[in-house]
């Protein structure tokens, strides 16, 4: 059988739950906040958005679009020797193969790749 007491704690859980959601949503917009920001002051971040900007351009030829998604891939996935063996390195050989590529397809690289993101990089820095 039902009592007002047991009434009045369902509604302090009901309250209690809303209250929980609305904090994990804003924990939520936080983390991804503090994330975006970390990731902006990686060492490379400039030099990866760049490729970025440039590979995903229309007008950048297809060779061009390969070697810098290559680069971009290499940077991005997880399974790397180096990291594993020698984590004083970590971003060593990531900066090696960026920097390769970008030395070699420097021609295809335009004023407004770098302008892009340099932007993207101060809109993740004041997020």
């Amino acid at each position: 059988m039902w009592t007002w007491q047991q009434a009045a704690l369902w509604r302090d859980m009901a309250a209690l739950t809303r209250r929980v959601v609305t904090q994990e949503e804003r924990l939520r917009r936080r983390i991804w906040r503090v994330l975006l920001r970390e990731a902006a002051s990686l060492p490379l971040a400039e030099q990866l958005l760049t490729a970025y900007y440039c590979a995903f351009d229309r007008r950048t030829p297809i060779y061009v679009k390969a070697l810098l998604v290559g680069a971009i891939a290499y940077f991005a996935l997880p399974d790397e020797l180096m990291a594993k063996y020698v984590p004083l390195v970590r971003y060593a050989d990531d900066a090696a193969v960026l920097a390769a590529a970008i030395k070699a397809v420097s021609a295809h690289i335009k004023p407004e790749h770098r302008h892009a993101a340099l932007g993207t990089l101060a809109r993740l820095r004041t997020a």
